[in-house]
């Protein structure tokens, strides 16, 4: 297994590269029409700047609107192998994001193996700890392993918007509306030892995730899910 390549990309069918290209487009055009509002970003901007790497944690419902909560050069985010996993990798790798593809019954060790892999080798890694496909809200241990093994921190980041749709999906994708105010807060990193309790240090992700999330929700004059 390894990170996924353009050439990779071109062998999926026509219509999953066509699907890709206009979700890719989507996100650009969002990007271009809503008002984006940092907090707390002065550490990752730091980080990113000095080619310091990290863990970047996001609930699954933010996947859309995500890559313009990151700065730095170099992103591997793991996908799943389904449908869905194939259009989100061809969306993203046009937008500068590289992925390494698995399944959470089959290969996910692998995927986990790569993801250290291209750390060690010098990228940035992205986590929705409770995806592919739910439960939402639940941080399966892979963020957390990745996290000890590698030594790297764990940063929280939520997004929100003042006004949105919803996708009817598992996740309640966030779909911002044109002219939203769209509202990025970070939290404060989780650097997690080698030892660490998968259980424990789940919940501490949780915990911050929600924690962000609800931040953002109160910037965005929205009511927290």
């Amino acid at each position: 297994m390894s990170v996924t390549t353009a050439a990779d990309l071109r062998r999926a069918g026509l219509r999953e590269r066509a699907l890709g290209a206009a979700i890719a487009g989507l996100i650009r055009l969002l990007g271009a029409t809503v008002r984006l509002r940092f907090h707390d970003a002065g550490l990752i901007r730091g980080r990113e700047r000095e080619g310091r790497r990290f863990v970047l944690a996001f609930w699954h419902r933010h996947l859309l609107m995500m890559r313009y909560a990151y700065r730095g050069d170099r992103m591997t985010v793991m996908m799943s192998r389904s449908r869905d996993g194939e259009l989100m990798a061809q969306s993203m790798f046009r937008l500068g994001i590289h992925s390494v593809r698995a399944s959470t019954s089959k290969g996910a060790a692998a995927g986990l193996k790569e993801l250290i892999r291209v750390a060690r080798a010098g990228s940035d890694i992205a986590f929705t700890p409770d995806g592919p496909r739910g439960p939402a809200r639940q941080v399966q241990p892979g963020v957390v392993f990745t996290a000890a093994v590698t030594g790297l921190p764990v940063i929280p980041v939520a997004i929100e918007a003042s006004r949105a749709w919803e996708a009817r999906s598992w996740d309640r994708m966030l779909v911002p509306k044109p002219g939203a105010r769209v509202e990025i807060v970070y939290g404060e990193p989780l650097e997690i030892p080698r030892d660490a309790d998968l259980t424990e240090w789940g919940e501490r992700v949780r915990v911050a995730l929600d924690g962000a999330e609800a931040r953002a929700a109160g910037l965005a004059g929205r009511v927290p899910r």
